[in-house]
């Protein structure tokens, strides 16, 4: 059953591309799904209607919510672009005036040279896609407003034949991926570093939704080491619709490995004392794997031994998404994303705080495993558990801040 749209009021238009999921077969409605869900619950609290309908994704607005909009767009995963359009009756002449529209705000913005990308969706409209272009073409080119240049234009105009006809300028392009919440869910193991939100992230661009947590060691990591952790959740929860973040007091832990591990091990002990802690949390909340940040080499502790141990003491899979990727490939995720500049501020985590000059390389199973026995830690794990605080981020709580238009939200 179709439902109508009041174009009275909602006035504005925006089309958004789908990716990868049109290419699901016999699964496409799941994502499909899925996609319609976390764009609707993000825009949840503001006037907008949504649909999706041949391979598009139409958002209606009114004029006071395109900033809303246009920010739960760009966090999108599962999209590979988006533009505000135009959207005009299936007529050449309104095609016409809604070109010209476009090229004068093209040329006001520098553009010199343009070209026509026309689809023609609607095959009952008389005019085929080259037909068009080469129509409405003339409408910039004949009085001067910009040349034509089909190679390497300025600016590409996009015409859309649909239901209605679309046109529209800039195309702005986004995360891509799968719809989160189609792949299972996953906790992430989030420092305040510039690697785990980028972890989170990838994992979410494969349509896993992520919770988090966080291991904190006040007073020796400070209240603002562990705020600066909050605000890497709520970056990523936007891109996830929402996260919880488990921040898990791991001061007595720490201790008791300082007092009782070689120093060589220490940072080793601590990385199986969290994925124990992250073993009780995972079964808790039913998450499907665990997430960690490593990546191979990357530092002294992130040999493939010691990968390996601490793997041995995951009882769910260890996902590792960042294992093959430098430094730099890792940075530039990070600022897509709005990670870094937080993640680079100098609150150092427990991790940071208690390396040992010289961690141990190639540790094995086995003699990890002794160690780690001899410390009779567990209980001290559990405890902290308990007494972990639970934090919850949404989008649609950053929306419903800055753009709430509902009277009754």
């Amino acid at each position: 059953m179709k439902t109508e749209i009041d174009t009275n009021f909602y006035t504005e238009t925006y089309l958004g591309k789908l990716g990868e999921l049109t290419l699901k077969g016999g699964n496409i409605r799941v994502f499909e799904k899925q996609l319609l869900c976390n764009i609707r619950l993000a825009l949840e609290t503001v006037e907008a209607k949504v649909k999706l309908l041949s391979g598009r994704l139409y958002i209606y607005c009114t004029k006071n919510s395109c900033g809303a909009v246009e920010y739960a767009l760009d966090h999108l995963i599962g999209i590979t672009g988006w533009a505000k359009v135009q959207a005009v009756e299936k007529n050449l002449e309104a095609i016409k005036i809604a070109v010209r529209k476009e090229g004068e705000v093209a040329k006001s913005n520098g553009a010199k040279t343009f070209k026509i990308e026309a689809r023609r969706e609607d095959k009952d409209f008389p005019l085929n896609s080259y037909e068009i272009a080469t129509e409405v073409a003339g409408v910039l080119f004949d009085d001067g407003t910009l040349d034509v240049d089909v190679h390497k234009p300025d600016v590409s105009i996009n015409i859309e034949v649909r239901e209605k006809c679309y046109v529209y300028c800039s195309q702005k392009k986004t995360c891509r991926g799968l719809p989160v919440g189609v792949s299972g869910k996953g906790l992430l193991l989030l420092s305040g570093g510039i690697d785990s939100p980028v972890a989170g992230y990838r994992m979410m661009r494969r349509g896993m939704k992520v919770e988090c947590v966080y291991f904190h060691s006040y007073p020796y990591t400070s209240e603002e080491a562990q705020q600066k952790v909050q605000d890497l959740a709520k970056i990523i929860a936007q891109y996830g619709n929402d996260t919880h973040l488990n921040v898990i007091s791991f001061t007595e832990v720490q201790m008791k490995i300082k007092q009782k591990t070689p120093e060589a091990y220490s940072t080793l002990m601590l990385r199986l004392c969290m994925m124990k802690a992250a073993n009780m949390l995972a079964e808790r909340i039913n998450c499907d794997c665990i997430i960690t940040g490593e990546s191979l080499g990357q530092v002294a502790s992130q040999t493939i031994e010691n990968l390996a141990v601490t793997e041995s003491f995951a009882e769910k899979p260890l996902v590792r998404p960042l294992i093959g990727l430098d430094k730099e490939e890792i940075m530039d995720t990070a600022n897509f994303i709005g990670t870094y500049e937080t993640s680079i501020l100098p609150y150092e985590d427990c991790c940071v705080l208690f390396s040992p000059k010289h961690p141990v390389l190639r540790a094995t199973i086995e003699e990890a495993k002794k160690i780690y026995d001899s410390m009779e830690i567990d209980f001290l794990i559990q405890k902290s558990f308990d007494e972990r605080q639970i934090f919850r981020y949404s989008m649609r709580d950053v929306i419903g801040e800055k753009w709430s238009l509902k009277e009754n939200f």
